[in-house]
């Protein structure tokens, strides 16, 4: 009898129960496969409305993480537990999580500012927290940025949103500064007209804002001339080693010394 009975309560609790978590996997699926097309279409929308990329990932992410924690919600309630007292307790594990992880808040409070007051975009190259990179990804948290030397760098949000920011993309021109010194018995009008010619034969030099060459300091050993083509920002580089190199060319042909210490050898007389 008692194996009859056990028999019997565990077919009621396996029928009643498993019904139940099929019911979960099933709503789990369904659930998931509404979520990814939700996002699909919100990112589609934010497109056609000419959403900032950088806006559009972050909100993105956002509503993902929201929707995933009512999917969760919902599948609990259908296993049977009871998600109002769940709620109260997930909101006092909330409140202690989040004295925790107060600099965790920091860093979403910081991500939401960014959002906000856009001192950065997806594509502009920063610098940062003593960092100097492109800007890969906003998240909730963090920032991405792909480094010079095509390292990925992290940074918190938090630390970003309240620090400071030099965003090197937001007017699309750098001026580049070069000093090059040539000796006293240089001609100054004629160096200048040779570093000019430098600067304005290279293509990515821009004529407006036009470039510069003027005389920066009578140092110990050297005329030293402050060299400021202007270019796009994206050509700052290959400006800087150009210039560098033509210079070098340039001052060579004209016969204009760079000084540079000279190793005298003394012969003592036997």
């Amino acid at each position: 009898m008692d194996i009859e009975k056990w028999t019997t309560r565990g077919i009621e609790l396996g029928t009643e129960y498993g019904l139940k978590i099929l019911g979960a996997i099933i709503i789990w699926i369904i659930g998931s496969w509404v979520i990814k097309k939700l996002i699909k279409g919100t990112r589609v929308v934010m497109t056609k409305r000419g959403f900032d990329i950088s806006l559009q990932k972050f909100l993105l992410n956002l509503v993902g993480w929201i929707l995933k924690i009512l999917l969760i919600l919902t599948i609990l309630s259908q296993l049977g537990v009871e998600t109002t007292s769940f709620a109260a307790i997930l909101a006092a594990a909330g409140l202690a999580v989040g004295l925790a992880l107060q600099g965790s808040l920091g860093n979403f409070a910081g991500g939401v500012l960014i959002m906000i007051f856009k001192p950065i975009k997806i594509g502009d190259l920063v610098e940062a927290q003593g960092e100097i990179g492109v800007v890969k990804e906003i998240e909730i948290f963090t920032t991405k940025l792909i480094g010079l030397s095509n390292k990925e760098i992290i940074i918190p949000n938090g630390a970003l949103s309240n620090g400071n920011i030099v965003n090197y993309s937001t007017e699309g021109t750098r001026r580049v500064d070069l000093t090059i010194g040539v000796g006293y018995d240089s001609d100054i009008k004629k160096t200048k007209e040779v570093l000019m010619n430098v600067l304005t034969s290279n293509p990515k030099v821009l004529s407006d804002p036009a470039p510069t060459v003027n005389v920066s300091e009578l140092a110990d050993s050297s005329i030293n001339f402050a060299v400021r083509p202007w270019c796009k920002t994206a050509d700052y580089w290959a400006v800087y080693f150009e210039s560098m190199e033509n210079i070098k060319e340039a001052l060579d042909a004209a016969g204009i010394e760079i000084p540079y210490p000279h190793q005298v050898e003394i012969h003592k007389k036997e």
